[in-house]
């Protein structure tokens, strides 16, 4: 479908406009800073609880996680 970002595991397509994509993309940078950054702005580790459901991951995991989507959703955005 043009325009859009096509996101998928393989079980399943979903897709999303390209627009709301990018912005997707921007939103999950600026959610690393907070994770990975120092200083007052630095998402705390309750913060971080709440982020992933009150789940066991740990921070470098979820970090890492946000990331990599990052990066892959700015690949599949760029144009």
């Amino acid at each position: 479908m043009p325009g859009s970002t096509t996101l998928g595991s393989g079980h399943g397509v979903d897709a999303i406009d390209h627009a709301d994509a990018r912005r997707l993309a921007s939103l999950m940078r600026d959610l690393y800073r907070l994770l990975d950054g120092a200083g007052p702005h630095r998402l705390t580790d309750p913060q971080v609880a709440a982020l992933c459901g009150a789940q066991p991951h740990s921070r470098d995991e979820f970090t890492g996680w946000v990331g990599r989507m990052a990066v892959y959703l700015e690949k599949v955005t760029a144009t």
